[in-house]
C-alpha cells in the first residue's frame, strides 16, 4: 500500500476534519476575560493594539505550551522566573505574574499591570483585584 494511499484510510478514521487536526491546545488559562479587561482599561491609549496583540500572541502560546516545569517555560520565555512565573509583556512594558499548576496544565494569572506597579506588589502573595 501506498503512503497515500495510507493516509486516505487514515483520514475515514480521525475524529476531527483535517484542518481542525492541528494541535489542541493543552494549558488552560483562567482567567482570559482578565487579558480582555485589562486591554479595554487601556482604551484610548497609545498602545493599546500593541498590548492587545501581545497579550493575544502570549495566550496562545500558552494555551498549546507543553510545561510541566518552570525550565520548560523558560526555553521559551527566558525572562519567565520565580515560584509564580512573571512573563514580560510588550517589551517588558508590563508583567503577568501567574501560578501555574504544571501537574493539572492550568495557569492562573495572579495580576497584571504596567513595570512601574509591578515594583509596588509582592508577586509571591499577590491576587487578582488586588
Amino acid at each position: 500500500m501506498h503512503a497515500r494511499e495510507y493516509s486516505k484510510r487514515l483520514d475515514q478514521f480521525c475524529l476531527f476534519p483535517l484542518w481542525e487536526q492541528a494541535k489542541l491546545a493543552t494549558v488552560r488559562v483562567i482567567a482570559r476575560r482578565t487579558l480582555l479587561q485589562f486591554v479595554e482599561s487601556l482604551k484610548g491609549q497609545q498602545g493599546q493594539k500593541a498590548v492587545k496583540a501581545a497579550l493575544d500572541a502570549w495566550f496562545h502560546e500558552a494555551q498549546r505550551a507543553e510545561w510541566s516545569s518552570l525550565a520548560d517555560v523558560k526555553r521559551n520565555y527566558g525572562a519567565a522566573s520565580g515560584d509564580r512565573v512573571v512573563f514580560n509583556i510588550k517589551g517588558n512594558h508590563y508583567r503577568l505574574v501567574t501560578a501555574i499548576d504544571y501537574r493539572r496544565q492550568i495557569v492562573f494569572i495572579k495580576w497584571l499591570g504596567p513595570h512601574r506597579d509591578y515594583d509596588r506588589i509582592d508577586a509571591r502573595t499577590v491576587q487578582y483585584g488586588d
